[in-house]
């Protein structure tokens, strides 16, 4: 098993702490996938992730069908996604990505995070090379072998195939998000979750004073309502 069954380890005790979050961050998904792709999810690939994701995290239906609602309303306005770079205390590297209505607040507040927990934001490019952007799609294993799947789905892209206890998981490189989607949904393969993930390339080991550095600027930056993912070299 590689770096992405390592990483996905690691952030498994990283989940979004309260529901009200995670509900937040599928309704700005529902609303930039209906935006750029229409409202219908039979039409719309992206949207058709994200209701799955919703569904994954037990957001109601009715929740889910208000929120496609009002994204297609002429009056709502869009979310532009910025992706924010920098670095957290004693050289962690630090990506954030945000989904958000008004950039001058979003980039106001992420700038002060940086500047009360002792770190610098950086410059666009400054450490987004230093991650590796992948896609994942969790699946019911129900009649399923992993190495069957992992070799069937080769093909398509994937580079690692593993399972734990909620089902199996492919990751694959970004770019292979489409072509894994419709191979899954042409089988009949139930799609639980499926998502993106941005992978450090190396980690780096720190001390657990160091740590609880560190973690007091993640934990800012993953409570602003603007803030969708945070992703970061600490080795864990």
């Amino acid at each position: 098993m590689g770096r992405a069954f390592e990483f996905r380890k690691a952030r498994k005790m990283k989940r979004w702490s309260a529901m009200s979050k995670a509900f937040t961050r599928i309704g700005k998904d529902i609303v930039i996938a209906v935006k750029e792709g229409g409202p219908d999810p039979d039409s719309n690939s992206r949207l058709r992730a994200v209701i799955q994701n919703g569904k994954a995290v037990n957001m109601p239906k009715d929740n889910i069908e208000r929120a496609i609602k009002r994204a297609s309303d002429k009056s709502q306005g869009d979310y532009k996604e910025v992706l924010f770079e920098g670095y957290a205390p004693h050289g962690v590297a630090i990506l954030v990505e945000t989904a958000t209505d008004n950039n001058t607040r979003t980039v106001a507040n992420v700038r002060s995070y940086f500047n009360k927990c002792n770190g610098n934001m950086g410059t666009s490019g400054s450490v987004v090379f230093m991650f590796d952007r992948s896609c994942n799609f969790r699946i019911s294993a129900e009649g399923l072998d992993v190495e069957e799947v992992e070799l069937e789905f080769i093909d398509f892209g994937a580079e690692e195939v593993f399972a734990d206890d909620d089902g199996i998981l492919i990751y694959a490189p970004f770019e292979s998000f489409g072509a894994i989607q419709s191979a899954l949904e042409s089988r009949d393969i139930e799609i639980l979750s499926s998502g993106f993930d941005r992978i450090p390339q190396v980690t780096k080991p720190l001390s657990e004073e160091q740590i609880i550095d560190v973690d007091k600027l993640l934990e800012k930056l993953e409570e602003d309502d603007d803030v969708q993912n945070v992703y970061h070299t600490m080795q864990e």
